[in-house]
């Protein structure tokens, strides 16, 4: 058999194609067109709204008024003098620094009762996390249902407790419906202190502790000089976060007490809604919402920088 070999010609290679001036901008620019989407969605619902807000706060923005005339600080002068925003302040901070500081001595003394290992404790730990997953407007609804005269029950058991009549008007009646607030918002929220300072207590390294029993340090001792020390920074950081959560507190005011009887229950974000939702003066709603926001900066950076300060200088 013969076989032929046939000559085989090899093309020559074909030159790399000149690339564009687009794609070599492309590839510049790759890292920046990754988050380019991300940006967008930021400045979308972020930037533009804050830049707006400006806007609205210097204009008469009033859905009773026509025009948007340009006012100056004629709105933030109106919500300086309105007696209603000086009061929702003090309102605001009473309730913020009360919730908590309840909330903190609650967290800390169940913290510190759960640090331990006992039977059950699992169990224990899942039922006390429970109402951080419920919606402050649950919330709200499930203690104005029980503190409500006359279908509440909050009443009742109290009289059966205590031995004789007892008529609180629980939303209506002051000092009471400050008493119902801090309830039910203290309910909702110590849970958060707990499992923030539960973590800081199982950091503390446990031979701290060994040595401080056989030193024959007392419990209070033991506290003040190795577990306050340790967790501080923990303590700190769930004030920051629950401080910034509870100069907001709406949802359960609007539940409970409607910002009543009359205005004495208005919070600073309560004031606003009414303000600028019901009343539609949206320009002096925002600029009281800037106000807000610049005296609730203040506060929370003393606390950051408290939160960030080095060790040595604490």
């Amino acid at each position: 058999m013969t076989t032929s070999t046939a000559d085989t010609t090899l093309s020559p290679a074909a030159p790399p194609s000149q690339a564009t001036p687009f794609a070599l901008w492309c590839d510049r620019n790759f890292r920046w067109l990754l988050v380019a989407p991300a940006l967008l969605l930021i400045a979308a619902l972020s930037i533009y709204p804050l830049l707006f807000s400006v806007w609205v706060g210097f204009v008469n923005y009033d859905f009773t008024v026509p025009g948007h005339d340009f006012v100056g600080l004629r709105n933030f002068q109106q919500v300086v003098v309105d007696p209603v925003a000086r009061g929702s302040l003090v309102v605001t901070a009473g309730l913020a620094v009360a919730c908590v500081a309840l909330e903190l001595l609650l967290g800390l003394g169940l913290a510190l009762i759960m640090s331990r290992t006992f039977r059950g404790r699992g169990a224990i730990m899942a039922i006390l996390i429970i109402p951080l997953f419920i919606s402050p407007v649950i919330v709200g609804q499930l203690w104005a249902l029980l503190l409500q005269r006359p279908f509440g029950p909050t009443d009742y058991v109290l009289s059966q407790l205590l031995g004789f009549d007892v008529t609180i008007s629980w939303l209506t009646q002051w000092p009471w419906n400050f008493i119902a607030l801090i309830i039910a918002d203290t309910w909702q929220w110590t849970p958060f202190m707990f499992v923030i300072l539960l973590a800081g207590l199982t950091a503390i390294p446990p031979h701290l502790f060994e040595a401080a029993e056989l030193d024959g340090v007392g419990a209070w001792r033991t506290f003040r000089h190795i577990t306050l020390p340790y967790i501080m920074p923990m303590i700190t950081l769930a004030v920051t976060f629950r401080l910034l959560d509870a100069v907001k507190m709406f949802d359960t005011i609007f539940m409970m007490t409607g910002g009543g009887p009359g205005t004495a229950t208005y919070t600073a974000s309560f004031y606003l809604y009414q303000v600028g939702f019901q009343q539609f003066h949206l320009g002096q709603a925002t600029a009281g919402a800037w106000i807000f926001l610049i005296l609730s900066a203040i506060v929370i950076m003393l606390l950051v920088r408290r939160l960030l300060r080095p060790e040595a200088e604490r």
